[in-house]
């Protein structure tokens, strides 16, 4: 702006643009100049006029507006804008000089959609720091070559119609080009987001197609993650309506097939489809899943239909055949559903409504944003005090909030330098954040911090089949992983997916026992990675039980959930 205004003092000092009064203009003008009589003054205008039009270019690029078919880009500047840049923040720069950021993640992402069916899948690169890692050159590759064999194979392309034959059959006809994962939507918002993930991680490994049973409201939910071709199952699928049945001693399942000897009295025919129960009541049969020897008999088999609870990825990483892919994939293995999640979950148009509607009221221009997840298990009502006592302890040790002054009621800063803190809570109760707020609101903060406490929700229980309910905990989980810093709950897939998505090592709460806060109150995380909370332990070779968060580096136990494994990149015994 202040080369504009240099402009126009120069051009009005100099004669060349017009005086703002009648009297000057006659002053300017020559009183002998006759039309068309004198050349040199001729020369004179057109040298005029063409530094008048090199001041306007310039201008004109100073102010140049962002390109007009680009309206979210606009207001996302205009947002930065308004805020200013945020000391401490990594990536100022990019925001204080308006440079629109790799919407593509790094090539993570597909550039054929069109981006105004979707707008979070492109625009949310605008709301959060540069991805931490790059994901591998293999991995965005893997990714491409999927979506070409997605678009192959998927719902109603006649290679689908060919291998769904053999499914009505009852058994394969031979070596299929396209076989599928179907994944039957089942259990909490959180715990589907997860096993959604595992689930797609299995067929990238395997060389099948992802279908998606929608449930009640996954499409309502999730923009479809690959072009041109859905990744949700038909309706007419011939085994939907079993979906529900589907439990550890159905005749299709896995395990139970082993356990019955039922794959040997086969005689080398291969079943056209196996349920897989991965889910956390699943047996000692059912995760043989989780050895080489199985996985080579499963290969065969086109259709494989599997109903999880579990994050079970990092018991793939235990499976020998998968070593040495995974390690291309993910070079960086506490990456997995990082990268995995935000090429997958992107909220649809409606959810991603919610998200920044309260994102810009609330949290864009605080200096600061932090995330507080709040999921406690204790039967009777809350909130409680310890819980309480725990978070607090845990927030103000780990100098994630500033602590207050009880002696002063106003603690004096110096203009322009006060900082902000949003913070964002959620939990089913309203009871946490409003004693937190109360807390903030009659007691300055002894660095002078202004702190701001919201929750956009509070449902008091969880209602895993109601659509608002779940369109609300879709919106927190990615609010929460927009934040810079998170605080989670022991236990919580909630938190799982907020950390994984934000790329965030989060601190965890850990779970109180017998009504008391923990001592200590929480402890950072070894990885964003998710929990296993239910894996196998035991050694397909030497067919006995193992502690398997001992027989690789990069798998370990959870730090919420001591049997739990998750994945690590760097392990430091703490």
């Amino acid at each position: 702006m202040k080369r504009f205004k240099k402009n126009q003092d120069d051009e009005n000092g100099n004669g060349v643009a017009r005086p703002p009064n009648s009297d000057s203009h006659i002053v300017v003008r020559d009183p002998d100049r006759k039309s068309g009589s004198n050349p040199m003054r001729l020369v004179g205008i057109v040298v005029v006029c063409l530094m008048i039009i090199s001041v306007l270019f310039s201008v004109s690029v100073v102010l140049k507006d962002p390109p007009s078919d680009k309206v979210w880009i606009a207001a996302a500047e205009a947002r930065f804008v308004d805020v200013g840049p945020k000391k401490g923040s990594e990536d100022d720069a990019v925001q204080s000089t308006g440079v629109p950021k790799d919407k593509l993640l790094r090539g993570l992402l597909s550039a054929g959609f069109d981006e105004g069916s979707c707008i979070s899948r492109y625009q949310s690169a605008e709301y959060r720091k540069e991805l931490s890692h790059k994901p591998s050159s293999y991995l965005t590759s893997r990714l491409r070559r999927y979506e070409a064999l997605h678009k192959k194979c998927g719902p109603y392309t006649e290679l689908y119609n060919k291998t769904l034959e053999q499914l009505k059959s009852g058994h394969s006809t031979g070596s299929s080009e396209c076989n599928y994962v179907v994944w039957i939507s089942y259990s909490g918002l959180g715990n589907r987001i997860l096993t959604l993930a595992a689930s797609f991680l299995y067929a990238l490994l395997t060389n099948r197609v992802l279908l998606v049973d929608p449930g009640v409201d996954v499409a309502d939910l999730f923009c479809e993650p690959f072009p041109e071709v859905s990744w949700f199952l038909p309706p007419d699928f011939p085994l939907k309506n079993h979906f529900n049945s589907f439990n550890q001693e159905s005749p299709q399942c896995y395990g139970k097939m082993v356990k019955n000897n039922t794959i040997a009295n086969l005689n080398g025919l291969i079943p056209s489809s196996v349920y897989l129960h991965l889910a956390h009541d699943y047996g000692d049969h059912d995760k043989l899943f989780f050895c080489d020897e199985d996985q080579s008999f499963l290969q065969k088999v086109p259709w494989l239909i599997v109903k999880t609870d579990n994050y079970f990825i990092p018991s793939i990483f235990l499976i020998p055949s998968f070593e040495q892919e995974l390690s291309n994939l993910f070079p960086n293995r506490d990456t997995v559903f990082h990268f995995l999640g935000r090429y997958l979950f992107h909220p649809t148009n409606q959810v991603w409504g919610l998200i920044t509607r309260y994102y810009e009221a609330y949290l864009a221009r605080a200096h600061e944003r932090i995330g507080i997840q709040i999921r406690v298990f204790d039967v009777g009502t809350g909130p409680f005090q310890h819980v309480l006592d725990q978070i607090l302890a845990c927030t103000i040790k780990e100098n994630l909030l500033p602590e207050i002054n009880r002696e002063q009621h106003i603690i004096s800063t110096s203009k322009g330098t006060q900082k902000s803190k949003a913070v964002l809570m959620t939990s089913l109760s309203s009871g946490y954040s409003e004693k937190i707020r109360d807390i903030y609101w009659e007691h300055p903060t002894v660095t002078g911090e202004v702190v701001g406490i919201f929750q956009p929700s509070h449902e008091e229980y969880q209602q895993t089949e109601k659509l608002v309910h779940n369109r609300k905990a879709w919106a927190e989980m990615y609010l929460l992983s927009m934040t810079d810093m998170l605080v989670t709950s022991s236990w919580s897939t909630f938190g799982y997916v907020a950390q994984g998505l934000g790329g965030l090592k989060p601190w965890i709460l850990y779970k109180p026992e017998n009504g008391t806060a923990p001592d200590p109150p929480c402890r950072r995380a070894m990885s964003m990675e998710p929990c296993f909370h239910a894996p196998p332990f035991y050694d397909c070779k030497a067919k006995v039980g193992v502690d398997t968060g001992k027989i690789v580096p990069h798998v370990r136990h959870c730090e919420d959930m001591s049997w739990g494994l998750k994945l690590v990149d760097h392990y430091d015994e703490l």
